[in-house]
């Protein structure tokens, strides 16, 4: 017989029963009212725990049970009582508390929020007959009201953390606005973070290309400092969550820490203390940056939503991360600008390279920064002087002195590959250069080579004491300070050989003019001087009437008749007629004709040319037979002419002993210095026992003439 159809209470203790209807009324009357005072606590806001109570509370006396509870389904196939009304014997395994109380019907209703199972609302009676066989759709009514309640809560709390992380947002945001150094950005984003989730550890990780992992910022619970500081290395490998997030690509989680392997995990589990971890990756503008990892040292797990909630905030680091890394790469470039502009200056002016050596070397050394930098130059004997040093390396590499280059080491790799290089310890490093970066004490160094209008001249490296390594860009950057250093040697060079040249025509102009002088002087000037005292005293013997003057005024005809051709001979040397008169090709006809060397001669243009152009190729080709009779015990010369692309191509080359060395005096330099002053060029090819060949490359398209 059901609970709600006994006479228990009539007043005489008879069988007088209400009606059926009037029991149905009543009971619907008694069930809205329990709806009404469930569903205004709903309405009220009030917490899912006081609704959970009076849910409990109003089933077991509307369906007048001995036990009315609810649980929430957890992770693992498990339940937790939330509420129960009734026999308080709940705990421990449900089947054997219920056995416990004597219950012999039971109804469970599920407790479905938003779609997903949430829990059960359960009832349960001691009485031998069943409960009655409306009693679920009864009780689903009022786990509706639990639904609505868990609902409406969620929803407050997705609200107010919505509200928490756009609060911490807006403070990171404020910091990068307001140009706060990276470090202090990170700091705050592994606070926001930590204060956020609620969590005991939040931790900022940065991996880098040498599989290392730094620790670059993070926050504790109790306000204490890193286990592990801010700049902390450690080796990516093993079973933990820093790991299985970085060689993934996605968040991953540790429930709990056992078989955790590798330094970062064995330091998790021993060193901070961690139960259970989470690791979300970071990517800035595209690229793998690092991690947020936030983990509680209690004996519980993170909850399920840990991941999301991460996710959605790594996102809010991500762009702080950007926004802080761009505003530090524009000042970094702008200071890198103003280095290479005062460094350019100095360039501009024609400063001394020793000069721009020293102030290269500075420049780059603040600016990176390193503790330590140096300059060489590589000797033809394979040594290295140096040309600058900065720092802690001015004490062990002063200026001028030198090192020999030998073993494997980061200055050998530069020198032997013509590329930068770069190491993060001197493990392995051997010869005296890797001795002198021990002695100097620095750990990471970049180094890169210093080349010169294509040949290798040398290097410049730089170094740190510090752990961590050099910025990533550090080679790079170097090399924009050691393309001004090239162009400051360049042009000091250039500048020498300007001078040298000038030299070289003033002296050339001068040794022409005294040969001109002495063969006028010693030459024709003296058989002058003779003809005219002949033509003196052949006046005095017809004064007086001696002597035959025909006879004497003929020898003096003749004379002078001598004396003209001899200046006519002289004058070719200096300027051939036949070049005037008939131009390039038929003047080099005739400078083979009269070779003591026999001359296989093309000339493919008879085309005129500037006479400036003409003369020097004239020059260049009567200078190299010259040496090919004098020097180069030649039996052959092979010359050609061509025009081609708007240039004149003039070629000589000999089968004699080769290794002619216009610096050694052949003749050919003051020739290469007319050439180049036209804007031509003048290669000289002379290898021992190979001959010598010369080309000639003269610009201009031929005269009109």
């Amino acid at each position: 017989m059901n609970a709600l159809d006994t006479g228990a209470g009539a007043p005489d203790g008879g069988m007088s029963r209400d009606s059926p209807d009037q029991a149905r009324l009543g009971q619907l009357a008694e069930e809205q009212a329990a709806l009404r005072r469930v569903a205004t606590l709903v309405a009220q806001g009030e917490p899912p725990e006081a609704v959970f109570a009076a849910v409990a509370e109003e089933v077991g006396q509307l369906f007048r049970v001995e036990l009315a509870t609810l649980f929430r389904y957890e992770p693992g196939r498990t339940a937790t009582s939330v509420t129960t009304w009734g026999a308080d014997r709940s705990s421990g395994p449900l089947g054997a508390a219920l056995r416990e109380t004597g219950i012999r019907s039971a109804v469970g209703t599920p407790v479905v929020v938003e779609g997903r199972l949430w829990g059960v609302t359960f009832t349960a009676s001691t009485l031998d007959q069943p409960l009655p066989p409306d009693t679920e759709t009864r009780l689903a009514s009022f786990t509706e009201l639990v639904a609505t309640a868990i609902a409406n809560t969620e929803s407050r709390a997705a609200l107010a953390r919505l509200a928490q992380e756009q609060a911490a947002l807006r403070r990171v945001a404020t910091l990068v606005a307001q140009a706060t150094p990276p470090e202090q950005v990170l700091v705050a984003v592994a606070e926001e973070t930590g204060r956020l989730l609620a969590v005991d550890y939040t931790v900022l990780i940065r991996s880098d290309p040498e599989n290392m992992i730094t620790v670059v910022g993070g926050w504790t619970a109790t306000g204490g400092a890193l286990p592990s500081p801010a700049g902390s290395r450690f080796e990516v490998g093993g079973r933990n969550v820093s790991t299985l997030t970085l060689r993934t690509g996605r968040p991953a989680r540790l429930d709990a820490y056992v078989d955790v392997t590798g330094s970062i995990g064995n330091t998790g589990a021993q060193g901070w203390g961690f139960r259970s971890s989470v690791g979300v990756p970071i990517s800035v503008e595209g690229r793998p940056w690092g991690l947020i990892l936030v983990a509680y040292t209690r004996d519980q797990q993170l909850p399920a939503d840990t991941e999301a909630r991460l996710a959605s905030f790594t996102e809010l680091a991500a762009t702080a991360i950007a926004n802080t890394e761009s505003r530090a790469a524009l000042a970094r470039l702008a200071q890198e600008q103003a280095a290479l502009r005062r460094v350019a200056t100095l360039v501009a002016h024609g400063a001394a390279p020793e000069q721009v050596f020293a102030a290269v070397t500075e420049e780059y050394a603040r600016l990176v920064p390193v503790d330590a930098a140096a300059m060489a130059r590589l000797e033809p004997d394979g040594r290295v002087t140096y040309v600058a040093s900065w720092g802690r390396a001015v004490d062990f590499i002063p200026v001028g002195s030198q090192r020999t280059l030998d073993g494997n080491n980061i200055a050998t790799a530069v020198f032997e590959t013509g590329r930068p290089a770069r190491v993060e310890s001197q493990a392995g490093a051997t010869g005296s250069l890797a001795d002198l970066v021990r002695e100097i004490g620095v750990r990471s160094v970049v180094a890169t080579p210093v080349v010169v209008e294509g040949r290798l001249w040398g290097e410049m490296g730089a170094g740190s004491t510090l752990k961590q390594p050099l910025p990533p860009d550090a080679e790079t950057r170097l090399a924009s300070f050691t393309e001004l250093v090239a162009t400051a040697i360049a042009n000091a060079d250039s500048h020498a050989e300007l001078l040298a040249s000038r030299a070289r025509i003033v002296a050339a102009a001068d040794e022409t003019r005294r040969r001109i002088e002495r063969d006028l002087h010693d030459g024709t000037q003296q058989r002058l001087v003779s003809l005219g005292l002949a033509a003196r005293a052949a006046e005095a013997d017809v004064a007086v009437g001696r002597g035959d003057p025909r006879a004497e005024l003929s020898r003096i005809a003749a004379g002078l008749a001598d004396a003209a051709a001899e200046l006519q001979e002289f004058s070719r040397g200096i300027h051939p007629a036949i070049l005037s008169d008939r131009g390039l090709g038929p003047a080099l006809r005739t400078l083979a004709r009269r070779s003591a060397v026999p001359v296989d001669l093309d000339v493919a243009t008879d085309a005129r040319y500037p006479e400036p152009i003409e003369v020097a190729a004239y020059y260049v080709a009567s200078e190299a037979l010259a040496n090919a009779m004098k020097h180069a015990q030649a039996s052959l010369v092979q010359m050609s002419l061509a025009a081609r692309d708007g240039s004149l191509l003039l070629s000589i080359r000999d089968d004699g002993i080769g290794g002619a060395d216009p610096a050694r005096g052949s003749g050919l330099a003051g020739l290469a210095d007319r050439v180049e002053a036209l804007g031509g060029s003048i290669h000289v090819h002379s290898a021992a026992g190979a001959g010598t060949h010369i080309t000639v490359d003269l610009p201009g398209p031929p005269a009109d003439r």
